[in-house]
């Protein structure tokens, strides 16, 4: 049984009900779903019982006008992370930069073409995809964003090669000295991955934030093991700079249990697991992914850093 279509619903508020009619129409056989609002009350009503995807605001009204819906939405933890584009009047400049200044994403002049909100529409709601898709740590791509690149590249039959990346011993790290400096500790490791994918001279080389330590990247197979070992390389030179001079002389770190058993725990390291379809082929993302992982674990068996390449055939 076919999925139902998932359509990006646009709230439209404004107080001409001939605008309101026209414009609903115009999204709706572009394939939006759209609810309306005539006031600011009852836009802020319809916006916080059901987010949609995107509001349109005019920012003339008499009830409430837009700049003041507008500061609400923002305000309110529903709706504060909300597209929202403001209508604007043409001679009224200064509307269009306060409402920029309140969290805008965009604006558009009346009268408008209707071709152009259509593309303003468009553009915002990618952009504000691509922006939740972003680790909020890292700032890399994630899970979204990585499985459509994956999805493309194996799709179009790309030499490739996956790389799962993921730290050893890092919930021992965490443990001993919190999540903050865990979390500097993942930031870093997505700047070792961002730079050894730049050395490694592929310019379409991919790397993405799966979520805590667990990073993938995708570049030819010529340059992955050249990735790999610049990856470990710069990876071992810098993680002792996030132990304490102490730990980082004995080379480990005491962790206590829930028992209240004592535990020694070695530096953190970094394991590598690489899927390529070199030698052989990979007939999806999900199978790439899966390949990737073995030799994750693979990696993860040897002591301190490493990375282990699928080279079956």
């Amino acid at each position: 049984m076919p999925k139902p279509e998932v359509r990006e619903r646009v709230l439209v508020v404004d107080d001409d009900p001939d605008i309101v009619q026209f414009v609903r129409m115009t999204l709706e056989l572009e394939g939006f779903e759209v609810v309306t609002a005539s006031g600011g009350i009852e836009a802020l009503e319809e916006a916080r019982r059901r987010p949609p995807d995107i509001v349109l605001l005019d920012v003339m009204m008499p009830e409430m006008d837009g700049l003041s819906v507008l500061r609400r939405l923002r305000s309110h933890r529903a709706t504060a992370n909300v597209p929202v584009v403001i209508l604007t009047a043409k001679s009224l400049a200064e509307d269009r930069v306060r409402g920029l200044d309140l969290g805008a994403d965009d604006y558009i002049t009346k009268p408008f073409d209707l071709e152009e909100l259509i593309a303003r529409v468009r553009t915002v709601l990618r952009r504000a995809q691509q922006m939740r898709d972003l680790s909020p740590l890292t700032g890399l791509p994630g899970n979204f964003r990585i499985t459509a690149e994956l999805e493309e590249r194996v799709g179009s039959n790309q030499l490739i090669a996956v790389v799962h990346a993921d730290l050893d011993n890092f919930k021992a790290f965490n443990d001993h000295y919190g999540f903050m400096r865990g979390d500097q500790l993942i930031k870093f490791t997505a700047q070792v991955l961002l730079q050894a994918a730049q050395d490694c001279g592929d310019p379409d080389a991919f790397v993405g934030h799966v979520g805590g330590d667990d990073f993938v990247a995708i570049v030819h197979p010529d340059v992955v093991e050249e990735f790999c070992k610049t990856t470990i390389r710069r990876f071992d030179d810098g993680v002792l700079d996030f132990y304490d001079t102490g730990d980082a002389l004995q080379g480990y770190i005491e962790v206590t249990d829930r028992r209240g058993e004592r535990h020694a725990f070695p530096i953190a390291s970094i394991s590598l697991g690489v899927a390529t379809n070199q030698r052989r082929r990979i007939a999806t993302e999900w199978e790439a992914s899966a390949i990737a992982s073995e030799m994750k674990e693979f990696a993860k068996a040897q002591p301190g850093s490493s990375y282990k390449i699928d080279r079956r055939t």
